[in-house]
């Protein structure tokens, strides 16, 4: 039987609980703040924390200056296209190796698994070369090619096929389904958490790639959101309050993608961790 963690004990659970919550949260509440202050403030020694007078246009001043509707539909178009090609991808293979019997699946399980230890900067030159090759560069569609495939969506499907009993594979071959019918039929259906899950882990990887979008393209038209917020960055002055309100503007999609889908998107990391 597991003894009860002590008052004291939980005291500093908590404690440490609030100082890493706390971690998380003050640079986003210093991001919105200096989104409202004056370029003086910004750079105020010591800092300035609080704004004098809230300044809405630093916003308005930044949305003027950035094409935001093309950052926002081709981030959309990215997370759109990763998803849906991610999700079927993975689902495909993760329900291969986790209760189909083929030679060297044990192999090509261990090479997902290696793909996911190795730095995701080694496959850029390659996936760079393969856009090159297809004459997809400075493109929406070359935003999408690096995410139609997933190791971690292999992985983390492959958690919830194996949960799945395997007497539904037999009692569907009994009843005359082939492998693709016992896929999209019966295990696919079953596995809707999953995907969700995997789902909503793929839009925040989308959402948050940087390296990618600034390498694939160069017309700001065809950037996403992250690639273009990266251009209020100067070289030698930055304006960090509209720097700073570009990224409150850059960051209301995946908040309000979030509110929606967290209990998902908790629900994926459990799977993937503790079962």
């Amino acid at each position: 039987m597991i003894k009860e963690p002590s008052n004291k004990a939980k005291f500093f659970i908590q404690l440490t609980l609030i100082i890493g919550a706390l971690a998380m949260i003050i640079p986003f509440l210093w991001m919105l703040l200096t989104s409202g202050k004056t370029q003086a403030e910004s750079t105020a020694i010591p800092p300035q924390i609080f704004p004098e007078k809230f300044q809405w246009k630093n916003y308005s001043n930044v949305w003027d200056a950035l094409p935001f509707v093309s950052f926002y539909w081709n981030t959309g178009v990215m997370i759109a296209g990763r998803v849906l090609f991610s999700t079927l991808f993975s689902a495909m293979a993760a329900f291969a190796v986790a209760k189909l019997e083929f030679p060297g699946k044990n192999i090509f399980f261990m090479l997902v698994l290696t793909q996911m230890m190795i730095p995701a900067q080694i496959f850029i030159t390659p996936q760079y070369l393969l856009v090159q090759k297809l004459g997809l560069l400075d493109t929406t569609i070359a935003l999408i090619i690096p995410g139609i495939v997933s190791a971690f969506g292999t992985f983390l499907l492959r958690q919830f096929f194996l949960q799945l009993p395997d007497d539904m594979m037999e009692a569907a071959k009994i009843d005359g389904a082939n492998i693709g019918q016992i896929f999209f039929k019966v295990y696919l259906p079953l596995a809707r958490s999953g995907l969700v899950s995997l789902s909503v882990f793929t839009a925040l990887f989308a959402y948050k790639d940087l390296m990618w979008p600034l390498i694939a393209n160069i017309s700001q038209d065809k950037m996403s959101l992250s690639a273009g917020i990266t251009t209020l960055q100067g070289q030698f002055t930055t304006n960090y309050p509209e720097l700073m309100a570009g990224s409150v503007i850059s960051i209301i999609p995946m908040v309000i993608l979030y509110i929606i889908f967290q209990k998902q998107f908790i629900e994926g990391i459990a799977n993937t961790g503790g079962k």
